[in-house]
C-alpha cells in the first residue's frame, strides 16, 4: 500500500479507492483539484490537526500608530498571508517608559539582594506568590488589552490608547493559530479523514458529472445512473462531517458568569 505524501499521491489513492483502474471514473483532473483543495479547507478550518498554536513576536511602527491598527500580511511571508485562522490574544511588552518607580523594578530592587540570607528576606516560592498577587492585581483593575480580528480583513485592532500605550519599536507577542501546510508537512496527505473525505468529494464530482446523462443508454445495453452515486456520496459526506464535529473538531470556547 502506497502512503500518500503529495496532492498527486493523495488523487491517485482515492482514485483507486473508487474502483480505478477496474473502473472509469469519469472525473476531470482540474476538477479533482478543486475537491482536494475544498477537502484541505475543510480540514484546516474544523480539524484539531489541521492548525497549530504559534506566538509571533511583532514590532510596532510609527505606521502601526497612526492607523491605529496592525496589518497582519506583515507578520508572514509575502505568500502566507492567509495563514492564520485566528488570533486570540496579545502579550504587551514592559514598555519603555517604565521606570525605577514602577512596583515591579522596586520589589526586585529591594528582594532580589535578600534572597536566602536569612535577614528576613524571601525565597523563590515567596517571591513566585507575590508575583502571581502582582499579576491577579493587575487583571482585576488593568484587564487584558481587547482586540479585534477578522482574517479576511487583515487587520488586528487593539483597542488601547494608542497615543500613551503604544511604543514604535517595542514588541508585542501575539498568540494565533496558523493552518498546517501540507506541502510542508506531508504527513497530512495519509491522515486518515482527509482521504475519506476526499474520497467522498470526488464520488459527488463523479455522480453529478454522470447525472447529467442520466438515462442515456450505452452500447450493450446498459444506462447510466449517476443519481445512486451521487446520493451514496453525499450520504459519506455527511456521515464524514458529523464524525469531524463529534470527534475531530476542537470544543467551543464559552463563558459562563
Amino acid at each position: 500500500m502506497s502512503i500518500p505524501v503529495s496532492r498527486t499521491d493523495l488523487k491517485e489513492w482515492c482514485l483507486r479507492k473508487l474502483g480505478k483502474p477496474v473502473i472509469e471514473i469519469n472525473v476531470d483532473d482540474d476538477q479533482m483539484e478543486d475537491r482536494i483543495d475544498e477537502a484541505l479547507q475543510f480540514y484546516q478550518e474544523y480539524h484539531f490537526d489541521g492548525t497549530e498554536k504559534v506566538y509571533e513576536k511583532y514590532q510596532l511602527t510609527t505606521d502601526d500608530i497612526t492607523n491605529k491598527y496592525i496589518y497582519i500580511p506583515d507578520l508572514t511571508s509575502p505568500s502566507s498571508n492567509n495563514a492564520y485562522t485566528g488570533i486570540t490574544k496579545i502579550f504587551p511588552g514592559t514598555g519603555t517608559s517604565v521606570g525605577m518607580w514602577d512596583v515591579r523594578y522596586q520589589m526586585r530592587l529591594n528582594d532580589i539582594t535578600t534572597f536566602g540570607s536569612g535577614l528576613g528576606g524571601y525565597d523563590m516560592l515567596s517571591y513566585q506568590m507575590r508575583m502571581k498577587n502582582l499579576a491577579m492585581i493587575q487583571e482585576l483593575l488593568v484587564g487584558k488589552i481587547p482586540i479585534r480580528h477578522n482574517r479576511h480583513g487583515n487587520k488586528l485592532y487593539l483597542d488601547w490608547e494608542w497615543a500613551s500605550d503604544a511604543v514604535a519599536g517595542e514588541h508585542i507577542i501575539i498568540e494565533a493559530f496558523k493552518v498546517i501546510d501540507p506541502e510542508v508537512y506531508v504527513d497530512v496527505y495519509n491522515d486518515m479523514f482527509l482521504k475519506q473525505y476526499v474520497t467522498a468529494l470526488f464520488k459527488e464530482q463523479w455522480g453529478l458529472n454522470l447525472s447529467k446523462f442520466e438515462g442515456v443508454q450505452m452500447v450493450g445495453g446498459v444506462t447510466l445512473n449517476g443519481r445512486v452515486i451521487l446520493d451514496e456520496a453525499r450520504t459519506d459526506i455527511d456521515k464524514l462531517r458529523e464524525e469531524m464535529s463529534l470527534k475531530f473538531e476542537l470544543p467551543v470556547d464559552f463563558m459562563m458568569a
